[in-house]
């Protein structure tokens, strides 16, 4: 008790003191914005509205030149079939999924001018090429800082055999992540029970906090975080954060990064905006970490902004899903933090990760908390909700806020379908973005002939990103169902085998269901007399693996 008083007394004393610095809130918060800094009016006349105009400028001139060359080719109309069937033959033979060939196959056949330079222009990723050797030598340096516990593995071949060989990849191919015994998951089935259990975390913190996220935006959720980060800071505490780039379009000023610093805060942007066309923009990193001490860690659906919690309203109710690791599978979750933090740095790997984890109590099960990286050729993501979709019997339960599928991830949901399992998406019932929503409902139709249900959640948004299987298998974190999240973000998320929180989660899943409305296979069901929106997916359908 009078550890609580005491506590309590040096979080007024520290806000008193820090009023001449930030704005405190009766809400026990701070920003370091004020009022004006942000919305729309701000972005158009601050330095993301100078890198708007430049970058427009650099695509007028680049669509001039290619105007002005396509004026020219009634001339080389013969070198321009050429190039064209040239094209054709070389996309045929790539390795690539065939919803990304059709779709460039289509571009170069309608428009060869401004296809074939398109496509090698993203092909070579331009600016990407010193990210992707520094990440692949991080992840090999990481490696041989997470052991595998040669135990733990003869445990799983011994309790759950048909899960070894997913776990083989997970160590494997899929980067070098270990398989942990002694960890407790839980899960939390919206933003702000999370968000209650997160600050009672943070205040346990003694050595470091990393938080790497990819919305942070100012408000109640933030701005009461913040306030104990700024807080540990100050007591000695190493606190670090890492947001991705695209937040200086939406919701930070470019300056802060020095604001929080200016609190003893270590801050990097992730792929800042810059005022050059470039293929960096494509690659984001969506992922959602946050480690405390090396022996907690959370992950999940939840960003760090007041819808997430519900505190404001956007599309409805928001839905969303968290998960909260106690023990030694934390480990892999500060190793993914530090290779992010570490790309233009030298690496803190040893000092980090060599310290011991005490087994957590009551620890049931295995986890796998992974990442997955765009630049490395392996869909980690996709891979493991395949692999469960391949291995379930009974039942696989889905919620995405998103559905873009390539070929392969659509085939292995209609075929486990029609083997007999009980597939079930969740998807919004009210959507965030039109364009993303038209195209997921061109899958509807083909996905419910096989067998797999489609529910939409009435009261507003699901961006929880959950999958459960036969009871005994599940997986929470970032990863979404669409070509963004499988072939272009930085993802992380948590296998998990027979862990408590399973259950949770397909109660969670059962719980959302009451709420759905659930899709029937008719034009009148899926689009529900929205010709436009109809239109709008039949078009887009052919660029579906650029949106």
């Amino acid at each position: 008790m009078c550890e609580i008083r005491k506590n309590a007394m040096q979080k007024k004393q520290f806000q008193q003191n820090m009023k001449d610095k930030v704005r405190v809130f009766e809400d026990g918060g701070i920003r370091l914005l004020k009022r004006g800094q942000k919305g729309v009016v701000h972005a158009i006349f601050s330095r993301f509205g100078l890198v708007l105009v430049l970058l427009l400028l650099q695509a007028f001139a680049l669509f001039s030149l290619l105007q002005w060359f396509g004026e020219l080719l009634p001339h080389y109309f013969g070198g321009t079939l050429l190039v064209t069937a040239a094209m054709m033959v070389y996309l045929l033979n790539q390795d690539m999924d065939n919803s990304v060939r059709i779709t460039w196959l289509v571009v170069t056949a309608l428009m060869p001018v401004l296809g074939v330079p398109l496509f090698w222009y993203t092909k070579s990723d331009v600016g990407h090429n010193a990210l992707k050797r520094r990440l692949l030598d991080l992840e090999g340096q990481t490696r041989a800082q997470l052991p595998q516990n040669e135990q733990t593995v003869e445990l799983l071949q011994e309790q759950a055999p048909e899960a070894m060989p997913l776990a083989r990849y997970l160590r494997g191919k899929g980067g070098g992540f270990p398989v942990y015994a002694d960890t407790v998951a839980t899960y939390f089935n919206g933003g702000e029970a999370m968000f209650d259990e997160m600050l009672r975390q943070l205040e346990t913190a003694k050595k470091y906090i990393f938080l790497e996220y990819f919305i942070v935006d100012e408000g109640l959720m933030w701005g009461r975080i913040l306030e104990v980060l700024a807080r540990k800071a100050a007591q000695g505490v190493d606190v670090r954060v890492m947001y991705d780039g695209t937040c200086e379009f939406s919701t930070l000023p470019r300056d802060y990064p020095s604001r929080l610093e200016a609190l003893g805060i270590q801050c990097k942007v992730f792929s800042p905006v810059t005022p050059f066309v470039s293929t960096h923009y494509n690659y984001r990193d969506h992922r959602k970490i946050l480690v405390i001490d090396g022996q907690v860690g959370f992950t999940g659906g939840v960003n760090l902004a007041d819808e997430y919690i519900n505190h404001i309203e956007k599309y409805g109710r928001w839905k969303d899903s968290a998960l909260m690791l106690e023990g030694e599978g934390v480990r892999s979750m500060t190793a993914l933090f530090l290779q992010m933090w570490s790309i233009q740095r030298q690496p803190e790997f040893e000092q980090f990760l060599s310290d011991p984890i005490p087994a957590a109590a009551n620890a049931k099960g295995f986890v796998v908390p992974y990442g997955d990286c765009p630049l490395d050729g392996e869909r980690v993501g996709e891979m493991v909700y395949m692999d469960m979709l391949n291995r379930a019997r009974k039942y696989v339960h889905i919620i995405t806020p998103y559905l873009i599928l390539d070929g392969e991830l659509e085939t292995a949901l209609r075929f486990a379908a029609e083997r007999g399992v009980d597939v079930h998406l969740i998807l919004p019932g009210k959507p965030d973005k039109w364009f993303v929503y038209a195209l997921a409902k061109t899958h509807y139709k083909a996905l419910i002939s096989s067998g797999v249900k489609i529910s939409e959640w009435q009261p507003g948004f699901t961006h929880a990103k959950i999958v459960i299987a036969d009871g005994v298998e599940a997986v929470a974190g970032t990863i979404n169902l669409d070509y963004r999240s499988l072939y272009h973000h930085f993802e992380n998320a948590v296998w998990m085998r027979s862990t408590d929180c399973i259950a949770n989660m397909e109660a969670d899943f059962q719980d959302t269901l009451t709420r759905c409305r659930r899709v029937e296979q008719t034009k009148e069901s899926i689009w529900q007399g929205k010709k436009l929106l109809h239109l709008a997916g039949i078009l887009l359908k052919f660029i579906a693996p650029l949106v």
